[in-house]
C-alpha cells in the first residue's frame, strides 16, 4: 500500500516541481514578466492550500483510495493541458489542474501509513513519506532540464503526463482502504458536523503549533525548486546552468538525508519537536544571510552549505503533521493534517508571489535584465515569514506545554511528551 502511494506522491511532486528548471523556456514560451512567471506557481499552490481541507473531509467521507484515483487523474490531465499550451491563460488553466490532483495525493498517502501501520511506526514513515517523495524534484531538476532542450516543451510535457495511466492502473489494482476493506465510507456529515469538526481542529493549540512548524519550515526549499532557485543561482550567483541544476537537486538530496535522522530524533524524543523545527529555522537564516551578504558572488561551498540547510526544512515541516497527530483524536487526524498542510503552501504562496513582485519592481523590463542585487533584495521576502512563524511556534508551543503542565498535575502524570 505504502509503495504504491508512494510511488504516485513521487509523480505529484515531480509535476509539481517540473516548472523550476522551465521557468526561462516559458518566459520566453508565452512572453511573460517576473509576476506572471510567478502566476503559475501561485495559482498552483492558491489551489493547492485551498483544496487542504475539503480533501481531508473527503478522505474521511470516501476514503484515500478513491480521492487518490482522483488526483492522479486531474494531475495527469493538467500536465498533459500545459504541455500543448500555447498562451498565457491556456497554461495558468492547467496549472489549476495539477494543483488540484497534487492536493489530492500526500495526505491520502499519510491516512494509508496511519491506517496499515502500528502508531509508533507513523513518525518515522511520515518522515519517509515526506522526504522519498522529494525524488521526484529530482526528476523534475536533472532529467526535465535535459528532456526540455533535446525534445523541446510539448514532446517533455507529454511524456511526463504519460506516467498517470500507469500509477493509476497499478492503484486500482494493489491499493486498499484498510487490511479488510478496499473502500472505507465514512459517515455522512451534515455542514453543521463539519464546521464543528474543523472548528474543534482549530480549537486544539497542538493543531495550531503543528500549523505554524509547517508554515515556517519548508517554503524555502519549495520556492527554489518550483520556482526561483534556477534563475536566482544563474542570474544572480553567476553559476552555469549545470550547476544550477546539481545545487536544486542536492536540496532533495538533504531532504531524503536528512528526514529518517528527524524521523528518529521524533520519535525518540517527542518532548523536543518545536525545539528541532526552530533549530532548523535558526540554520535556514544563517546560511541565507552569508550569502545575500556576500560581496559579490557567493562561494560553491557557502551554496551548498545554503541549500542543505534550507533542504532540511522539508523533513522539519514533518514535525508539524506529528504534532497535530499526538493532539487530536483519530475522528479528527485528516482534518487536522489538512489545516496543518494548508500552512506551508500558504508561506510558500507569499514567498513565490513577494519575490515575483519584488523583481518587477527592482528590475522593470524581462528577465534578461535582473541583477544580483534586485534577486538579493527579492530573497529578503523570506526574512518576513520566517520571523512571523518563529514567533508564533514560540507562542504556541509555550501554550501546549501549559496546557499539558495542567494535564499532567490533573492526571497525576509526570511523563506527558511536550512539542
Amino acid at each position: 500500500m505504502w509503495g504504491v502511494g508512494l510511488a504516485i506522491y513521487v509523480t505529484a511532486v515531480f509535476h509539481r516541481t517540473s516548472l523550476a528548471v522551465a521557468g526561462l523556456e516559458a518566459t520566453e514560451r508565452f512572453d511573460l514578466s517576473a509576476s506572471q512567471l510567478g502566476a503559475f506557481t501561485v495559482v498552483q499552490l492558491l489551489v493547492y492550500a485551498g483544496m487542504q481541507i475539503p480533501v481531508g473531509l473527503l478522505i474521511d467521507r470516501f476514503g484515500p483510495r478513491t480521492v487518490l484515483t482522483v488526483g492522479v487523474i486531474t494531475i495527469s490531465t493538467g500536465q498533459a493541458g500545459f504541455a500543448l499550451a500555447t498562451t498565457f491563460s491556456a497554461a495558468l488553466g492547467a496549472r489549476v489542474f495539477v494543483g488540484f490532483g497534487d492536493a489530492m495525493t500526500f495526505i491520502c498517502v499519510l491516512r494509508l501509513v496511519n491506517t496499515w501501520f502500528e502508531p509508533r511506526r507513523v513518525p518515522l514513515l511520515t518522515q519517509l513519506t515526506g522526504s522519498t517523495g522529494q525524488i521526484g524534484s529530482i526528476v523534475a531538476a536533472i532529467p526535465m532540464t535535459w528532456a526540455l532542450s533535446e525534445l523541446g516543451w510539448t514532446t517533455a510535457y507529454l511524456i511526463s503526463a504519460a506516467t498517470g495511466p500507469a500509477l493509476l492502473i497499478t492503484l486500482l489494482l494493489l491499493v486498499r482502504d484498510t487490511p479488510t476493506e478496499r473502500h472505507h465510507r465514512g459517515h455522512p456529515m451534515s455542514r453543521l458536523t463539519l464546521m464543528s469538526t474543523l472548528r474543534a481542529s482549530w480549537a486544539q493549540p497542538g493543531t495550531r503549533l503543528g500549523f505554524w512548524v509547517h508554515f515556517t519550515t519548508p517554503f524555502s526549499a519549495s520556492m527554489l525548486v518550483m520556482l526561483w532557485g534556477y534563475p536566482f543561482l544563474v542570474l544572480s550567483e553567476g553559476v552555469s546552468e549545470t550547476v544550477a541544476g546539481a545545487l536544486l537537486s542536492l536540496i532533495i538530496v538533504a531532504v531524503v538525508a536528512s528526514g529518517p535522522v528527524l524521523g528518529w530524533i521524533v520519535g525518540n524524543h517527542p518532548w523536543h519537536r518545536s525545539t528541532v523545527a526552530l533549530t532548523t529555522v535558526a540554520g535556514m537564516v544563517v546560511t541565507w544571510s552569508a550569502v545575500l551578504l556576500w560581496p559579490g558572488d557567493a562561494p560553491l561551498w557557502l551554496l551548498v552549505l545554503m541549500v542543505v540547510a534550507t533542504g532540511c526544512g522539508g523533513p522539519a515541516s514533518m514535525i508539524g503533521f506529528d504534532v497535530g497527530r499526538t493532539s487530536n483524536p483519530p475522528d479528527r487526524m485528516a482534518s487536522a493534517s489538512g489545516i496543518i498542510n494548508v500552512a506551508g503552501f500558504v508561506a510558500t504562496l507569499v514567498a513565490v508571489f513577494g519575490i515575483g513582485a519584488v523583481l518587477d519592481l527592482a528590475t522593470p523590463g524581462s528577465s534578461d535584465d535582473y541583477s544580483a542585487g534586485a534577486f538579493r533584495l527579492a530573497m529578503s521576502v523570506q526574512y518576513l515569514l520566517w520571523g512571523l512563524g518563529t514567533l508564533q511556534i514560540w507562542r504556541y508551543r509555550t501554550i501546549v506545554r501549559r496546557t499539558i503542565g495542567r494535564e499532567a498535575v490533573d492526571g497525576g502524570s509526570t511523563m506527558l511528551p511536550l512539542p
